[in-house]
């Protein structure tokens, strides 16, 4: 328990568990809706909005959150332009993100420790500030999901039902992509833009493989993603390693246990 009198531990411990808490949340509606790819396309958002931070001297974390919120209504508004091919505003956010974050960073010459933090993720670059606004945001994000649980259901499993029950589909589709903009922004800080969308996936992907209720299929995604941080952020801290890879690597060897006893247990049958 020593590594709990660091305060930098201290901080990367709550907002690894806050972020982990939201990004597994918002990660079964985005693949209960078919839309694993946003959050690698919302992360390279965020990415360029850090390059953007350090070209023009604005906290780099400020601008993930900005331009990831920019490139959510981006993409929102790609898909009511192509709607039989909704896939298309994922694959032109991403590599517009990406592009942008390269001429960003050629720019300002940024390729330092710093953006290297912000790629794979650090412990010591959580500060106080990071922690407010992680902790702020994140409550609005979770009380957003629990006051649009109903809506969020019915548009995940039946989207024209929903429309046809009078619930703005719309309105709500936008609001939950900015909500999980802004979970793909906080969640930069622990484990880093390049890992971010694992963290969302994952532990989703593991909760569909055995839950067998709607709200066991949060309540195990949530668990999965905290002891993957939990853990991710411990052997990190002992071995000096990055946390974001340590964090994805923990979350794909539960994914590949569960895997592999199901598929034992699906002979056994």
């Amino acid at each position: 328990m020593y590594i709990f009198t660091f305060d930098f531990m201290q901080r990367a411990f709550i907002a690894g568990i806050i972020t982990a808490v939201l990004a597994s949340a918002m990660g079964v509606f985005v693949v209960l809706r078919r839309m694993s790819m946003v959050g690698d396309s919302l992360s390279h958002a965020a990415l360029s909005g850090v390059a953007a931070g350090m070209l023009f001297g604005f906290y780099p974390f400020y601008g993930a959150l900005i331009f990831s919120a920019l490139a959510a209504l981006f993409i929102e508004a790609i898909r009511k332009a192509f709607k039989k091919y909704a896939e298309v505003a994922l694959a032109v956010v991403m590599s517009g993100g990406m592009g942008l974050a390269v001429v960003f960073i050629s720019l300002g010459k940024s390729f330092n420790a710093d953006l290297f933090s912000y790629l794979f993720g650090s412990l010591v670059a959580v500060s106080p500030s990071d922690v407010w606004v992680i902790s702020g945001t994140g409550l609005f994000i979770i009380l957003s999901l629990v006051l649009l649980s109903r809506e969020l259901f019915s548009i995940t499993f039946d989207e024209e039902s929903a429309r046809l029950s009078g619930i703005p589909v719309g309105v709500v589709n936008t609001y939950f992509t900015l909500l999980t903009a802004l979970a793909v922004a906080l969640s930069v800080r622990v484990v880093g833009t390049l890992l971010v969308s694992a963290l969302m996936v994952i532990p989703a992907a593991v909760s569909l493989q055995i839950a067998r209720s709607f709200k066991a299929t949060f309540v195990i995604a949530v668990g999965v993603a905290v002891l993957s941080v939990v853990l991710g952020l411990y052997i990190s801290f002992v071995f000096d390693v990055a946390p974001g890879g340590t964090i994805v690597l923990i979350a794909a060897a539960i994914l590949t246990v569960v895997l592999i006893v199901r598929g034992f247990e699906g002979k056994l049958t």
